[in-house]
């Protein structure tokens, strides 16, 4: 069974006073591409939950989204008390050194909250508990994509298969042809022995190695019957793993090479224009091709 690259997943979770919620997408790439949107307290995961996507979805450019809301509001900023006293006492002990006598005036508390330090963040530490849930959210995420790409990918196969049995029976369409083609070859190749059977000066041998080659010139069996496997390779591999992308693509590749091959030797309007109805038929499988995990 084939799985598409494309999906999303998402899951959520409460714990402490947060309500934690991840999205995954993911999009066609060549290798395992991760970009990671998440708040700074998560960062010290970065690693171990790259090393969960990677393990979890092989390939594909991925982007995990991870936010939280809290439940209810959460101070993290504080009068640091300390450092506001000793402020105070350095204020009023210069007051008092200068005799100032206006000093009842003066709002050394308005002043003081303008200097340094005085405000206090608490910097939040991730508990071992939240960085359970996470790990359980990424893993949940990771599943509910790659139910995403399963289903996407009974589609891709269902089309893929369509497009492989329509260049099969376009390669069968071709035999009927094949009496009017050997006909048309045969009487070109007379055409062409009369000009020279008069001529009295042509080397023998190089008459015999030409006849040879344009006679494989013509001969495309061996084309028909590569062309034919390559197509039964190409729906075995389907159904016999659950990452081949890259596979199916090298596939695509060599069925591509034996159409082009049969189109150059094909000498024959009509089957050449069935070639044309293959390679439209190949092209929309080389699209697909490059949306399989």
């Amino acid at each position: 069974m084939i799985q598409s690259m494309t999906g999303f997943g998402k899951a959520e979770s409460v714990v402490h006073n947060k309500k934690i919620s991840l999205e995954l997408r993911s999009l066609n790439s060549k290798f395992i591409d991760l970009s990671l949107k998440m708040p700074s307290l998560y960062k010290s995961k970065d690693v171990e939950i790259r090393t969960l996507l990677t393990e979890g979805l092989k390939r594909g450019k991925i982007e995990l989204t991870l936010h939280y809301d809290l439940i209810q509001s959460e101070p993290n900023h504080f009068l640091n008390k300390t450092i506001i006293k000793d402020y105070y006492k350095a204020f009023d002990s210069i007051t008092q050194e200068l005799s100032l006598k206006n000093k009842d005036k003066i709002d050394f508390l308005q002043q003081i909250m303008k200097m340094p330090d005085v405000l206090k963040t608490e910097k939040k530490e991730l508990s071992q508990k939240e960085w359970s849930v996470v790990k359980s959210l990424v893993n949940e995420a990771v599943e509910d994509l790659s139910l995403f790409r399963k289903n996407e990918g009974k589609a891709l196969e269902k089309d893929l298969r369509a497009q492989i049995d329509s260049i099969s029976s376009l390669l069968s369409d071709c035999g009927q042809y094949e009496n009017q083609r050997i006909e048309t070859i045969k009487n070109r190749l007379k055409k062409n022995l009369s000009t020279i059977a008069h001529k009295e000066d042509y080397n023998e041998t190089r008459f015999e190695q030409e006849l040879i080659y344009y006679i494989e010139k013509f001969d495309y069996s061996e084309e028909k019957v590569r062309l034919s496997k390559h197509c039964e390779h190409f729906i075995e591999t389907i159904e016999t793993s659950d990452y081949h992308g890259k596979k199916l693509g090298f596939i695509v590749q060599e069925i591509g090479r034996e159409i082009n091959t049969l189109g150059s030797k094909a000498n024959h309007f009509e089957i050449q224009k069935i070639v044309v109805q293959m390679k439209d038929h190949l092209e929309k499988i080389k699209e697909q091709v490059l949306n399989i995990l």
